[in-house]
């Protein structure tokens, strides 16, 4: 079997999801390969970039360099493609990481390359986003479109070679893609519809948190036949051995990363993702994706993911830990306290009366734990409790206090736009923020999307999010008039405006955010 993980995500960190298949299908003897195709991709089209900079230096000397700039129309692009291989260097050791305005610089000008080197497609590319002016990732008639003219995704040179030569090395029966976010979707159909153009016997798999999503919509029925022969929804284990004659797959297998390059992101080093669950353990909170699709919580034995994190660090030596659970659960903090991998970690944790114990914190600290991102979501006690968060104000300030206190950085998610807030509930958020800019060190701001199949949206007045059939949030006239417009006004002319808030948000890595926000907490200066 053939596992993809498709463009595009962030290039900083191996495919967990594909990890745990990996490992699983290994477990049953199984033959599997797994290919991060999000970062081979990425990789092909820097690398032709650096090329063609490369050769018009050589061919036409110090003359190249206003023929290139003529043709690429401005000196930030020019510098960009020059400085290219050194920018990679400088994100891939610490050096990058002394200085939060050097880091910026590096990360935009290799952005910059990449956005160029999309430019002859349709597609506006990012280190971090996808997106086609033609086509929408939420309508199945577009995908359609997309697996049939893949020639016309940027990334196909780089598909159709990979694609041929696993094909030819591995002859898999089975090909299996990881689709868990929408700025994966028209790649990965690109990629089917050059199998099915060329490779029509082979069986296509389709699996992933999107497609979990797609399939467990209300009334869900599948637009893609004739391009999908399965589809995988939550952990897809079970569902992929049963394809191979495998009835009853052992639970919690370890996940195998051999198959990855893990040394080649754009990291400091090997960061080490690991889920130590599916679903929520809290899973009460209002508009909960989890909740509205019915995922349960499925949690690995605390023993276990004690077990793996100590193989899987003494294998890959990494840098970093990312525990990748939605919330970890105050037993595996507890189980973490208790630990030590000799190697930092972080991961989301919900605000909880463990986070105001100081001893507590103090063994988080000691076991590694350099950062914790924090949904925090409003400064209004009042939309917390309509949220159902489980947490008031004054246990929230209490736990970023004694977080830093022992020294463990905080990466806290604000949400705005909730049916119950208004301008005035958004100031309290704001005046939150303010008078704790000391003990948070990073933010994530975010508008509220109501997802559409939600037991909340029947009570609202909704419409189309976005125009497609794939579509999982919707629209919605706001109860009390805080509108989309008036949120996007406020943050941008209030929020971030305030001197708190700037100091805050200076600190931010650009594009990569959280997932390089740890190294600046780790770096020595």
């Amino acid at each position: 079997m053939l596992l993809i993980y498709p463009p595009l995500v962030k290039p900083c960190e191996p495919p967990a999801g594909l990890a745990k298949l990996a490992g699983s299908m290994n477990h049953h003897n199984i033959p599997c390969k797994v290919i991060d195709a999000n970062l081979g991709g990425i990789s092909s089209l820097l690398k032709r970039s650096g090329s063609r900079i490369k050769d018009l230096l050589r061919e036409e000397g110090e003359s190249c360099k206003e023929s290139f700039t003529v043709n690429t129309r401005d000196k930030w692009t020019t510098r960009s493609f020059r400085y290219l291989e050194s920018n990679i260097a400088a994100l891939n050791n610490w050096e990058a990481y002394k200085n939060i305005d050097r880091y910026r610089r590096t990360v935009i000008d290799i952005n910059r390359v990449l956005a160029v080197s999309a430019a002859h497609s349709n597609v506006r590319m990012s280190l971090s986003n996808y997106v086609d002016r033609d086509l929408s990732p939420v309508r199945s008639a577009d995908l359609i479109r997309a697996s049939a003219t893949p020639e016309l995704n940027p990334f196909y040179g780089y598909f159709k070679k990979m694609l041929f030569t696993e094909l030819e090395k591995e002859s898999p029966a089975v090909v299996g893609f990881s689709l868990n976010y929408l700025s994966q979707a028209l790649c990965t159909f690109a990629m089917i519809g050059i199998l099915r153009r060329e490779h029509p016997g082979i069986r296509i798999v389709l699996g992933g948190g999107l497609v979990t999503s797609w399939v467990h919509r209300s009334g869900w029925t599948n637009p893609f036949n004739g391009l999908v022969d399965d589809f995988v929804t939550g952990p897809g284990e079970g569902k992929l051995l049963s394809i191979f004659g495998v009835p009853h797959a052992e639970n919690n297998v370890s996940p195998d990363y051999n198959g990855l390059s893990v040394n080649s992101y754009l990291a400091p080093g090997t960061i080490l993702p690991y889920s130590a669950s599916s679903g929520c353990y809290w899973n009460r909170c209002s508009f909960c994706p989890e909740r509205a699709e019915g995922n349960p919580y499925k949690p690995v034995p605390t023993d276990l993911v004690i077990k793996d994190l100590c193989n899987l660090t003494e294998k890959m030596k990494p840098v970093l830990i990312h525990l990748l659970d939605n919330a970890l659960s105050p037993a595996l903090l507890k189980t973490l306290s208790e630990s030590s991998f000799g190697v930092p970690w972080y991961g989301f944790a919900r605000i909880s009366s463990h986070l105001t114990d100081l001893d507590f914190c103090l063994a988080l600290k000691r076991s590694g734990c350099v950062m914790l991102q924090v949904g925090l979501e409003s400064g209004d006690q009042g939309i917390l409790d309509n949220m159902r968060k489980g947490f008031d104000l004054m246990m929230a300030s209490s736990a970023l206090k004694t977080l830093k206190k022992v020294g463990i950085a905080t990466y806290v998610y604000l949400l705005f736009g909730t049916p119950s807030e208004t301008i005035t509930e958004a100031r309290k958020t704001l005046d939150f923020t303010a008078r704790h800019n000391n003990e948070i060190d990073f933010l994530n701001l975010a508008i509220f999307n109501l997802p559409a199949y939600s037991p909340e949206a029947k009570e609202l007045k909704t419409d189309q999010f976005y125009e497609g059939d794939l579509s999982l949030y919707s629209s919605f006239l706001h109860p009390r008039g805080w509108g989309r417009n008036l949120v996007r006004q406020f943050l941008s002319q209030e929020f971030k405006k305030h001197p708190a808030v700037v100091s805050i948000m200076r600190k931010s890595p650009s594009i990569f955010t959280s997932n390089h926000a740890p190294f600046f907490i780790m770096n020595p200066h």
